[in-house]
């Protein structure tokens, strides 16, 4: 059992919570929870598991299924907490590693419906696009450089196992990836006021691709620039805009609505 929280292995897995370009040079992260690492193993990325003290006294069927399986340590209580991102954790954790698309396969998916982000900066906002895009039967997500890291904690809880699911790829230039689209055959839609229409008068029933901005500043100059037009969710009162994560699932379900029954 692990003990101490100078061991090597603690020090890695708080390295991975804590540490974007560390995650990012090993391709790893780390998921929390039973449902999480269920998810792991299903994809076949979870690498292995650390158990807490009284989390592993519970012997609990699912999680014994997992460490009979998987190459596992067991942490004392406290040792864990501090491995451990979340205030309430069940005991258990797994490091996972990082799912990988190319923007080929993503381009060429039979859907054709795309949400790509443009400098979303909050983790949880990410996370939650992630679930609402699977719900919503998109393509895959597609993000911009400046986009906050997908395999951050909070962003990776937020995503309720969609990490996992839902198709994604950072892009270096997310203007090449629009035209790339719009080269296709397909339009391109970003949530902007100036010259828009509202959002359930586009015509998403062919396919399209949807951007939405970032929280604070909305879609890039050279953002808009590229995109066949601009939409709009009216509001009432004396709201000016919605969170992004609230708008980018608005547009989604209305894409969603309208191709409903079409067959693809």
């Amino acid at each position: 059992m692990i003990s101490s929280s100078t061991n090597q292995q603690v020090k890695d897995i708080i390295k991975l919570q804590k540490q974007p370009k560390y995650r990012r040079s090993q391709s790893l992260f780390v998921a929390e929870g039973l449902k999480m690492l269920t998810e792991a193993a299903w994809k076949g990325s979870l690498v292995k598991i650390y158990i807490s003290e009284s989390a592993m006294q519970k012997k609990q069927g699912s999680l014994i299924k997992l460490y009979n399986k998987y190459p596992y340590e067991t942490v004392s209580d406290k040792v864990f907490g501090h491995m451990s991102d979340t205030v309430t954790t069940q005991g258990i954790l797994g490091i996972v590693k990082q799912p990988s698309y190319s923007m080929e396969s993503i381009l060429e998916d039979k859907r054709h419906m795309w949400l790509l982000l443009d400098d979303i900066r909050d983790p949880g906002n990410l996370g939650t696009i992630m679930r609402t895009a699977e719900g919503a039967g998109m393509s895959a997500v597609i993000m911009g450089r400046g986009t906050a890291d997908l395999f951050n904690p909070k962003t990776v809880r937020s995503t309720m196992g969609a990490i996992f699911r839902m198709p994604f790829i950072y892009a270096d230039d997310i203007t090449e990836v629009i035209m790339q689209i719009r080269n296709n055959g397909y339009n391109v839609y970003g949530t902007a006021m100036e010259g828009s229409i509202i959002y359930d008068k586009a015509d998403y029933t062919k396919g399209a691709g949807i951007v939405i901005g970032n929280e604070a500043n909305g879609i890039q100059d050279r953002v808009l620039e590229c995109i066949t037009g601009s939409i709009r969710i009216p509001m009432e009162g004396k709201l000016e805009s919605l969170n992004a994560a609230v708008s980018a699932a608005v547009i989604m379900y209305e894409a969603a609505r309208q191709r409903r029954g079409i067959i693809l």
